[in-house]
C-alpha cells in the first residue's frame, strides 16, 4: 500500500488535473451497443446514498456486472453490499480508488463521492481506460472541469453527468412545446427548492470536533480540500461548506437549470446576479441557506428578445405547494414541469387540443 500514499500537497496538485462530462445518454455509460453475450464491469467510488442508488439503477439494466466498490468509510462500503444483495466473493471492496481502477475488468465507473472529489477519480478513471458515470455538478471549480473536459477528449472517453432528468420522457416534451412558442414567447422562467430537500435544513445544531467515525479515513475524505479536524456538520453536510459544495445552487439548481437551457437551447447567460445569506441555519454552515440568482439570456430559441431565468432556494411554500420545479411564462401562457410531469394554463381557453398536462410514467 505505501505506493498508493498521497500527500496534502500531492493532492492539490491532483485537484489541477480535472474532467467534465459532456456526453450525456439516457443509459449506462457503454462505447458500443450491448450484445447478447456482452456484460459491462462497473465499479463504484463512493457508496453512499446516491451512489448506492446510481449502481442499483445500473444493475436493473440487466447489462452489467458489479466488480469492485471503492468508499473512504467502511460502513458505506457494508451498506452498499447488503442493500445491493452483492456478493463478497464476486464484488471487491477497497478503501482507495485507484486499487479498484486497477481492475481490467471494469469498463465504466460511477464516481458518486462529495462534490470535491468529483474531479480526480473522473480523470484518473479516463487515464485508466475506463468510461464514467459521474454525478452532478461535473466538478467543484471551473478549472477543475475544464481539465475534467481534456481527459474525456484526450482518452476518447465517454462521460455522462448525472442530469438524469434528461431521460424523462415528458421533459423532452416540454422543451418540444416550448420551442413550438405553445405559451407564446417565453419572457422569464423560475426554478425553484424548498429547504426540505437539503441536510442543510436538518442540521440547526453546531457540533464541536471530535475524533473520525469509526472506520472512517477522514484524511482521504478530505482530499484535495485544505486540512479540518473532524466535524459532524463538515462530514454529514459537505454541501454547505464551500470547500467541498455549494449548497443548493450546486446540488438541486445543476438539475433544474440544465432543462431550461434544455429547452431555450442556451448554453451560458450574459449576465448572472445572486443575493442571499444564512437565514436558517445561521453559525452552522458557510453556503446561503436562502437564495436568489438572476439569470439574463440574449436571444434565445424561445424568445429572440432573450429571456430572464431564475433559481430560488428559500423556506416556505412553493407555487401550488410544489416542494421544486420550473415554470416558464410566456406571453400566451404558463407551463409548469417537475419530475412529476407537467402543466399548461393557456391564456386563453380556447386551444387546438395539444395536452394541457401529463403525468411522468
Amino acid at each position: 500500500m505505501d505506493s498508493l500514499k498521497m500527500s496534502r500537497r500531492d493532492f492539490h496538485k491532483s485537484a489541477v488535473l480535472g474532467t467534465a462530462s459532456l456526453a450525456v445518454s439516457a443509459g449506462p455509460a457503454v462505447r458500443n451497443a450491448v450484445g447478447a453475450n456482452d456484460r459491462i464491469g462497473v465499479g463504484l467510488i463512493g457508496s453512499g446514498n446516491q451512489g448506492r442508488y446510481d449502481l442499483g439503477s445500473f444493475i436493473r439494466t440487466g447489462q452489467v456486472d458489479v466488480v469492485a466498490l471503492s468508499d473512504v468509510w467502511d460502513m458505506r462500503l457494508r451498506e452498499t453490499m447488503i442493500g445491493l444483495d452483492l456478493a463478497p466473493e464476486k464484488v471487491k471492496t477497497y478503501a482507495d480508488f485507484r486499487k479498484l481502477l486497477e481492475h481490467k475488468d471494469i469498463d465504466a465507473v460511477i464516481v458518486a463521492t462529495p462534490e470535491h472529489w468529483h474531479a480526480i477519480p473522473m480523470i484518473a478513471a479516463c487515464e485508466a481506460g475506463k468510461d464514467v458515470y459521474v454525478e452532478k455538478p461535473i466538478s467543484h471549480t471551473i478549472l477543475e472541469g475544464r481539465r475534467m473536459v481534456e481527459a474525456a477528449t484526450k482518452n476518447n472517453r465517454v462521460v455522462q453527468c448525472g442530469t438524469q432528468q434528461r431521460s424523462g420522457e415528458h421533459f423532452k416534451k416540454v422543451a418540444e412545446l416550448l420551442r413550438a412558442k405553445r405559451i407564446g414567447r417565453v419572457t422569464e422562467a423560475d426554478t425553484w427548492v424548498l429547504r426540505g430537500t437539503s441536510v442543510q435544513s436538518r442540521m440547526h445544531t453546531p457540533y464541536p470536533d471530535s475524533e473520525p467515525l469509526e472506520g472512517l479515513n477522514w484524511d482521504m475524505w478530505l482530499g484535495p480540500a485544505p486540512y479540518h479536524p473532524y466535524n459532524h456538520n463538515r462530514h454529514m453536510g459537505w454541501g454547505g461548506f464551500w470547500e467541498t459544495g455549494g449548497g443548493e445552487l450546486t446540488n438541486w439548481a445543476p438539475h433544474l437549470i440544465d432543462i431550461v437551457h434544455w429547452a431555450i437551447a442556451a448554453d451560458a447567460p450574459r449576465t448572472v446576479a445572486a443575493s442571499g445569506g444564512q437565514f436558517i441555519t445561521s453559525g452552522v454552515f458557510e453556503t446561503p441557506d436562502t437564495l436568489e440568482a438572476t439569470y439574463e439570456y440574449p436571444g434565445t430559441a424561445v424568445n429572440e428578445n432573450g429571456c430572464l431565468v431564475k433559481f430560488y432556494n428559500r423556506a416556505g411554500r412553493g407555487p401550488d405547494d410544489h416542494q421544486y420545479g420550473m415554470q416558464f411564462y410566456g406571453t400566451e401562457g404558463t407551463l409548469f414541469v417537475n419530475r412529476e410531469g407537467y402543466t399548461i394554463w393557456p391564456m386563453d381557453l380556447v386551444h387546438d387540443g395539444w395536452e394541457l398536462s401529463a403525468r411522468a410514467p
